[in-house]
């Protein structure tokens, strides 16, 4: 996804929006290019620098350019929390023409024999959490919502040719310990009690262990990607 958002772009001055941790923006970074963030949280934005990242405190809509322009705007996993077409109106501001946006989450798609182990925990533990409760979560269709509204920013913003849409496939293999440790950081898990939250490992952990202690979860980047027009 890096080397397809890189070959088709034409200069290396970004812009990251939501930089978050700069998990995201890292591999630009370490290809050469020039990276500023944008971020609304402090903390976040103080782990950033410490990858060597620069970061502005600010949302998207709120944050003051100064006049400076950028070949590249990447958001991973935080355009969502944008206005669409306020953050699209203000990308066209800060792109200079022929500059490329480039919006991206990864999808997780459950291997279906974990996702039948998981759900039953789930259901047991915490049978109030959407998780699970209609079969395993995540695939790219679940993430349609949220490309397609992208997309609609993109368009009702004027300022951009017609968007694009880019997949990449990838896995990656967890093992017991990597996985009990990531699901705390979902959406809503920190809202679980202490004692629920450790049934809810352990109940994760006991269908990772029968299945012999790991796991291969199947991603997709998916990419919401489109020119600013006026390259000439």
């Amino acid at each position: 996804m890096v080397d397809a958002v890189l070959a088709a772009s034409k200069g290396r001055d970004f812009l990251d929006v939501g930089i978050g941790t700069g998990i995201s923006a890292w591999p630009f970074l370490q290809e050469g290019c020039r990276v500023l963030g944008v971020e609304p949280d402090p903390r976040m934005a103080e782990l950033a620098r410490a990858r060597g990242l620069e970061v502005e405190i600010a949302t998207f809509e709120e944050w003051d350019a100064g006049g400076r322009t950028f070949d590249v705007l990447t958001a991973g996993q935080s355009w969502h929390w944008v206005d669409p077409v306020a953050g699209a109106s203000k990308a066209v501001e800060v792109l200079r023409p022929g500059g490329r946006i480039a919006l991206f989450w990864n999808v997780m798609t459950f291997p279906p024999d974990f996702a039948e182990g998981f759900s039953a925990v789930y259901r047991q533990v915490v049978p109030e959490f959407p998780f699970f409760q209609t079969g395993a979560p995540g695939g790219a269709a679940s993430y349609v919502p949220l490309s397609d509204k992208a997309i609609e920013g993109l368009r009702q913003s004027r300022g951009f040719d017609e968007p694009e849409l880019w997949t990449f496939d990838w896995e990656r293999s967890y093992s017991r310990q990597e996985w009990v440790e990531q699901v705390p950081t979902f959406g809503g898990h920190a809202l679980l009690a202490p004692e629920r939250m450790a049934e809810l490992l352990a109940g994760i952990g006991n269908v990772i262990d029968a299945a012999g202690g790991s796991f291969v979860m199947g991603y997709s980047a998916v990419v919401v990607t489109a020119t600013r027009a006026g390259a000439g």
